[in-house]
């Protein structure tokens, strides 16, 4: 009976290492991936300058990584599911190091980008997976609560220290560190990786003519309002048609049309879409106010946008709390309005402006992304059943990442030929319009609960 208990407590003391392991490893997959959107940026100008590249060039290095995250996302949790979360993870993390070492070797400006594209497509395999590595490695649902959080948080924290970590590395080892950071860091998600269980492979629908169409109308869009080309808004147009000809005869469409005529899905996702829109295009263009405008070094724009990533991820907490009492929709719609403040508040930006007031003008994006994204997230996890909660929570976050690419490609278009405060006013302009539309919507259209039927995909 002895030996029988010891036996006992020896499983359940190696299935919390593994479990410990396996969640240790998916933690270090989501910090590494939050924090390369994070440090980018700041050095995007010491980029442009030691490689002789203009606006339109750093465009493509920040949304390249981001359209092939977004356009990718959708399949990749499929992808997970056909060769286990496990596996899915190692080749992602594996793929993501080696783009980075790429990244941070890169001779001149279109390699970097190449490999910048490499790395979204890795990331875009590796986000799925580590949390159905999560998801297997604690099945009750208290332990996956917990393990969750811990997931999360690690999000939190690159996304507080990203400004920071980029800066600093910019300002005192050069640009490339920036990517090499993610080499260790990577080889020790690997190494956790090795102790953890495999998970098992299972057979899961792969809409491949929807994938394609998909990335083809992205990648267009994006490069029609990067190089403003006729040519691209056509092909944008074809393919986008193709893609909603496709997903409505497919039998296992990527997006089912009956999911996205859903209000509480289709305005979260969008308003996810708008909320990164504003954000990372704003953000991209102070990056470059900072630096050329303001003659501040990598590292003092780090710490410009430091209290702003630390607001986000204080009040990604308070939101929840707020959620819970009143429900996710008026933190959702407030989340918004403060955000669109931020926006329009970007229209007092001069090349005089006082470093206070730049300061200031930052706060309600932390405070306005805080509120909103959990609160948004909520919305449309409550409209689907759980057989549809990954297909969405992929709609929401594949809209996210498209938005922040679209946002970097239009407002660095506003400012092509070196006019950063004159692009920062007129992206401040379509911003703040396309926000008062999704916020109307969250007013009018999000209501209580409505359930699209899991076992329908069409």
């Amino acid at each position: 009976m002895t030996d029988v208990l010891a036996d006992a407590a020896d499983g359940a003391a190696a299935h919390r290492g593994s479990a410990g392991l396996t969640l240790a490893a998916a933690a270090l997959g989501f910090f590494v991936l939050t924090l390369d959107t994070q440090v980018v940026t700041v050095a995007m100008p010491v980029i442009g300058t030691e490689l002789n590249g203009g606006i339109t060039s750093l465009q493509w290095v920040v949304s390249g990584y981001t359209l092939m995250l977004a356009a990718l996302l959708l399949s990749a949790g499929s992808l997970s599911d056909r060769i286990g979360a496990s596996r899915a993870f190692a080749v992602g993390l594996a793929a993501f190091t080696a783009a980075s070492a790429a990244c941070g070797v890169a001779p001149e400006l279109g390699v970097l980008v190449a490999a910048r594209f490499l790395q979204g497509a890795a990331g875009a395999v590796l986000l799925p997976a580590s949390l159905a590595l999560v998801r297997q490695a604690y099945p009750t649902a208290v332990a996956r609560a917990r393990a969750v959080a811990v997931w999360t948080s690690a999000g939190g924290a690159a996304m507080a220290a990203g400004p920071l970590v980029g800066g600093l590395l910019t300002t005192t080892l050069g640009w490339r560190a920036v990517f090499y950071v993610n080499l260790p860091i990577g080889l020790v998600g690997l190494l956790a990786l090795i102790r953890s269980p495999r998970s098992l492979p299972r057979r899961a629908p792969f809409d491949l003519p929807g994938q394609l169409s998909a990335t083809l109308a992205l990648a267009a869009v994006t490069y029609a309002v990067i190089e403003r080309s006729v040519v691209a808004t056509a092909v944008f147009c074809v393919a986008a048609a193709a893609f909603v000809i496709v997903e409505r005869r497919s039998t296992h469409p990527m997006i089912p049309p009956r999911l996205v005529r859903l209000p509480a899905v289709a305005v979260p996702a969008a308003t996810g879409l708008a909320l990164n829109f504003a954000f990372y295009g704003a953000v991209f263009l102070l990056a470059l106010y900072f630096e050329q405008v303001h003659g501040l070094s990598a590292l003092e724009t780090g710490l410009m946008f430091l209290p702003m990533t630390a607001l986000i991820t204080v009040v990604n907490l308070l939101a929840g709390r707020l959620g819970t009492r009143c429900g996710p929709r008026l933190p959702m719609a407030l989340g918004q309005v403060v955000l669109l403040g931020g926006v329009c508040g970007l229209l007092a930006l001069r090349e005089d402006t006082p470093l206070v007031v730049q300061a200031a003008v930052l706060l309600p994006f932390g405070i306005g992304g805080g509120l909103a994204v959990p609160a948004l997230t909520a919305v449309l996890l409550e409209s689907v059943d759980a057989g549809r909660a990954g297909l969405a929570a992929g709609l929401l976050n594949a809209g996210r990442q498209f938005g922040g690419a679209l946002g970097v490609a239009l407002f660095g278009s506003l400012a092509a030929g070196g006019a950063v405060v004159a692009g920062l006013h007129m992206g401040a302009i379509v911003g703040a319009a396309v926000l008062a539309v999704t916020t109307t919507a969250t007013v009018v259209l999000v209501r209580p609960r409505t359930t699209m039927d899991p076992s329908d995909t069409r």
